[in-house]
């Protein structure tokens, strides 16, 4: 579990530089601006909800599975790839990044997996 914490406050500067360089207007490459958020996404916010639900529940044993985390990546999916692109021209719908979203989310469950034996998983 300690190496899911420390990815997720990785990929987490990871993205705080990249806005912060992209801020600044220094040049990045167009790879990076159209697809690194969409990876870092999910680890990130996959690990969050976890953590809420570890101080709400006082449980750590608790577990995201694989169904629950694929039904947020889904809807972050649809959500930023089919109707955001609809009334917001800034967002691009784009099937790599559903793509990198459940790269992510499959990053987040490997790397959650991995530990403790006593584990339970949400209803």
């Amino acid at each position: 579990m300690r190496s899911l914490y420390f990815t997720a406050v990785l990929f987490t500067i990871i993205f705080l530089l990249f806005e912060a360089i992209k801020f600044t207007g220094v040049s990045v490459p167009e790879w990076s601006t159209s697809y690194l958020n969409d990876f870092l996404c999910m680890p990130i916010i996959l690990t969050i909800c976890l953590k809420m639900v570890h101080y709400l529940t006082r449980d750590k044993a608790i577990r995201i599975n694989v169904a629950q985390a694929f039904t947020l990546t889904s809807f972050y999916a649809i959500y930023f790839e089919r109707i955001l692109p609809q009334f917001v021209d800034r967002y691009v719908a784009d099937n790599f990044d559903v793509l990198l979203y459940f790269a992510g989310a499959i990053i987040f469950l490997l790397l959650q997996g991995s530990g403790n034996h006593k584990q339970k998983t949400l209803p």
